[in-house]
């Protein structure tokens, strides 16, 4: 098979792992002829960080082959799909080549399992190894481990990758059971527990060192090493089995709590050809897929708890499909508002619907100077028809609309429009 085949084959099978944003980077570029590569401009197929830069990723698997039967999973072991592998070479040589091509400025590898865990991460380690020190390779790099491979594999990882990731693939251990019976929930809460001592090891390291900062009359020490800077990230499979959106929320709640992940990705379970009877015949909603973001952006960035975003006693245990996850916490909590912009803490205004963390502090910031007013919203373009029932101003009190019984209704997100031929 030569290369091209190959590249179409295992690009197109790592397009289900959507944990690949490339933010987080340590800061590295080629001036002065130093190595190749950067984390620092502009890509052409494009991930965006959080800070604006964008960073175009080469996502491909090492492998297609996998000796694992999950039963989600379109490469599984019993899957009739056709099968590719690359070597360590043609990976290196992929990324080198596309990057002078200007194609892309960083490298995406996971792979099926193949002989074991410790072969299969090694020849990933190695991809990463030889970027690094064999081609000085400066770009973005982001390695999928496997929390099977011995620890020192996964050591070795972190000083050559920005950001780890270990898939948790489903948000409970019953679910991983029925659907991955091969892959072991207790070694993956493992893996991450060590990766996430391991990186904060190095985070304080460097603050150390940076404090410490020594005169120009002692020696200076080497730099503490960077290991994966862009911490660790994992992906949820949404809708393969039975859990509910509490569920997985409290499950991504505890991760980041427990391991301090970056980010949890989401990803609606596809229908893949010969599936199991154990799985659904449909993908769950897209937009289910898209409220368990916004949910999990309203516990990293505005203080809420999964309890709060879907609490014990709503009856289904999933979020409401027709307006975001914020929006509905407000509804549910009126007697909180209207939330008076003037005198009200940040974390209040966090919660009204409309305004985002920019926004607030932008408020804040103007509240200092003088009082605000409803121009002022104006000028910040928020979605004022969202905004204003929750809010008071200088020249503004929502009066009743709070208490409309269709305030619900009207603020609803209008219906998705329906396919052509449908």
């Amino acid at each position: 098979m030569n290369l091209q085949s190959k590249l179409a084959i295992l690009a197109d099978a790592a397009k289900y792992d959507a944990s690949c944003a490339s933010s987080g980077a340590a800061p590295r570029d080629s001036v002065g002829g130093r190595g190749m590569g950067s984390t620092e401009g502009m890509g052409i197929c494009h991930s965006y960080a959080p800070d604006g830069r964008c960073i175009s990723l080469l996502k491909v698997l090492l492998t297609n082959y996998c000796q694992y039967d999950c039963l989600y999973c379109v490469n599984r072991v019993s899957s009739n799909v056709p099968r590719a592998r690359f070597t360590v070479a043609e990976v290196v040589a992929l990324t080198l080549d596309f990057y002078r091509r200007n194609c892309i400025e960083g490298l995406f590898l996971s792979s099926g399992i193949i002989q074991s865990p410790d072969y299969t991460m090694e020849q990933v380690v190695e991809v990463a190894r030889v970027l690094r020190e064999e081609h000085d390779f400066r770009g973005y790099i982001h390695l999928k481990t496997i929390p099977d491979a011995a620890p020192e594999l996964l050591e070795r990882a972190g000083r050559y990758a920005d950001r780890l990731s270990i898939n948790v693939e489903l948000p409970t251990r019953e679910g991983l059971a029925a659907l991955a019976p091969q892959k072991n929930g207790a070694a993956i809460t493992r893996s991450m527990a060590r990766m996430a001592v391991r990186i904060e090891d190095a985070r304080q390291a460097r603050k150390e060192q940076a404090r410490a900062r020594p005169s120009s009359a002692a020696p200076r020490r080497a730099a503490a090493p960077h290991f994966a800077p862009g911490g660790q990230s994992t992906q949820m499979i949404v809708g393969a089995d039975a859990a509910d959106d509490r569920t997985i929320l409290a499950a991504s709640s505890g991760l980041y709590g427990a391991h301090r992940l970056r980010r949890v990705y989401y990803s609606a379970f596809s229908p893949i050809p010969d599936a199991a009877r154990a799985l659904p015949l449909a993908a769950p909603p897209v937009v289910r897929e898209h409220r368990l973001y916004q949910a999990d952006w309203l516990m990293r960035f505005y203080g809420f708890t999964h309890e709060e975003i879907v609490p014990t006693r709503h009856g289904d245990g999933m979020l409401a499909l027709d307006i975001d996850p914020k929006l509905a916490w407000a509804l549910a909590h009126r007697e909180r508002f209207p939330v008076n912009l003037n005198t009200a803490p940040r974390e209040l205004l966090l919660r009204v619907p409309g305004l985002g963390v920019a926004t607030v502090d932008r408020l804040l910031a103007a509240r200092r100077v003088r009082r605000l007013r409803h121009a002022d919203l104006l000028r910040l373009r928020v979605p004022l028809k969202k905004v204003l029932p929750f809010v008071e101003a200088a020249d503004h009190r929502p009066g009743r609309a709070l208490d409309a019984a269709d305030l619900a209704a009207r603020l609803a997100s209008p219906p998705a429009q329906l396919p052509l031929f449908s």
